[in-house]
């Protein structure tokens, strides 16, 4: 098992927490550092987590095997680089940073260190993403031509001036940063690099600076064309829908999959709840044990934030824009 502090206890860092603590036979959080002590102490007590004062500590402890990074996104490369240096493993949450020479930079300082090095898309875990990945890999659906996706909610309506997500610094293109580029790293994940973006970003509702309706169309290198909208102000809607020349699979909600072929009736497969986040993190600890990798090669992620940075600056200019 390994020992690891938690570095943020907000509401995600307190969610990652209490899908392993206590629960899991590979990771185990034995200290915490966040921005605001006063509003994780309860929250530390019942998980029997000691409060440390500051990054450099956790660091410094050699008790610590890895950190796991809940903190704003701007941060996440020199938490990334001074973690590999001290010879700490990190779990990193997404989006993994802001821009990819960041990234690259990140991958660089983990990988001089020997250290694994890991990204927070939890969703890569779901059965239902496999399958569809298993359909695609069996040609069940014949020719991959297209691929859409939604993920959205209300969170923008919770985030306040004073809040860091409430920045459009730290979460440019609205939804994107803390739902939509779940579905970029699935896209990429099931197909591959996408070679250009052309994006539009709205803010019509909400009172803070981000933005709340974002939508992009993709162009992938293996000819497919995609779609996906991330909204922060309406109910709730997570949904990928793969198309191809013999049929369909849409998985809604994470947990419910239609497969639709033609002249075939539709097939419907209910998943049970499956917890994403105890799973990413237990693969993340088995990893940094020397056991099989964690299941997002860095190139893949170095390439997500690519991706995530050509939406951005095609909702600014309002054109195509590369990835490359």
């Amino acid at each position: 098992m390994i020992k690891a502090a938690i570095i943020g206890l907000g509401r995600w860092g307190q969610i990652l927490v209490e899908s392993v603590q206590g629960q899991s036979e590979h990771i185990q959080f034995t200290a915490g550092v966040t921005r605001t002590p006063a509003k994780a102490v309860d929250f530390t007590k019942l998980h029997g987590i000691p409060l440390l004062d500051n990054y450099a500590q956790v660091l410094d402890d050699p008790a610590i095997d890895a950190v796991v990074l809940a903190t704003p996104h701007s941060q996440h490369v020199d938490q990334v680089v001074a973690a590999a240096a001290a010879g700490k493993h990190i779990f990193v949450e997404k989006p993994f940073t802001l821009t990819e020479t960041d990234a690259k930079k990140a991958v660089a300082a983990a990988d001089r260190a020997s250290m694994v090095l890991a990204l927070g898309h939890n969703r890569r875990f779901l059965p239902a993403i496999a399958e569809v990945r298993r359909l695609l890999a069996d040609g069940e659906l014949g020719q991959a031509l297209h691929v859409e996706a939604n993920f959205s909610g209300a969170s923008g309506f919770g985030y306040k001036g004073e809040q860091w997500r409430a920045s459009a610094a730290e979460t440019p293109s609205g939804g994107m940063a803390g739902s939509g580029i779940h579905m970029v790293d699935a896209m990429i994940g099931l197909f591959g690099p996408i070679e250009r973006v052309h994006a539009l970003s709205l803010r019509q509702v909400l009172v803070d600076e981000i933005d709340d309706t974002t939508s992009m169309l993709f162009g992938f290198e293996n000819g497919m064309s995609g779609y996906l909208a991330a909204l922060s102000a309406t109910a709730s809607l997570w949904r990928l829908q793969v198309f191809g020349s013999k049929g369909w699979a849409e998985i809604r909600d994470e947990t419910h999959l239609e497969v639709r072929l033609i002249g075939v009736e539709s097939k419907v497969v209910d998943y049970p709840l499956f917890d994403t986040r105890r799973a990413e993190l237990e693969a993340f600890a088995v990893a940094a044990r020397g056991g099989p990798a964690y299941p997002l090669p860095m190139d893949q992620a170095i390439h997500g934030v690519a991706v995530f940075e050509a939406i951005t600056r095609s909702a600014m200019s309002g054109q195509t824009e590369t990835t490359g």
